[in-house]
């Protein structure tokens, strides 16, 4: 799993292993804390092509960004206790950005970049 997963247990965070995405770690704060996730993805796995290529082009477009924080806030409210509904209404807005994404990619030449961390 490598180096990661102690750096982050040493700060705190715990490490989810019933992640059914083989290709994703996923980690959450440790009990009692402000709510945070850590995903930490296969590089070259589709998942961080599609994460970073999301990432790009949500910084180059700020009016998507801001709809998108628009629609978290009001799922979150919405949805305070019941994380599959919050996440199930984010799916058509993230693909259909994905696939405004996957066009301006193709206009563009994007190439994915390294990640921020």
């Amino acid at each position: 799993m490598g180096l990661y997963k102690a750096v982050l247990e040493s700060f705190g965070f715990v490490w989810r292993a019933d992640n059914p995405d083989l290709t994703k770690r996923y980690f959450r704060e440790s009990p009692g804390n402000d709510r945070v996730h850590i995903h930490v993805r296969q590089s070259g796995s589709w998942g961080e092509q599609f994460a970073l290529l999301f990432r790009d082009f949500m910084r180059t477009h700020p009016e998507d960004a801001a709809a998108y924080a628009e629609l978290k806030y009001r799922l979150a409210k919405q949805y305070p206790v019941d994380r599959k509904a919050y996440v199930d209404g984010k799916g058509p807005f993230i693909f259909a950005v994905i696939q405004r994404a996957t066009d301006w990619s193709q206009v563009t030449g994007w190439e994915p970049g390294l990640p921020d961390v």
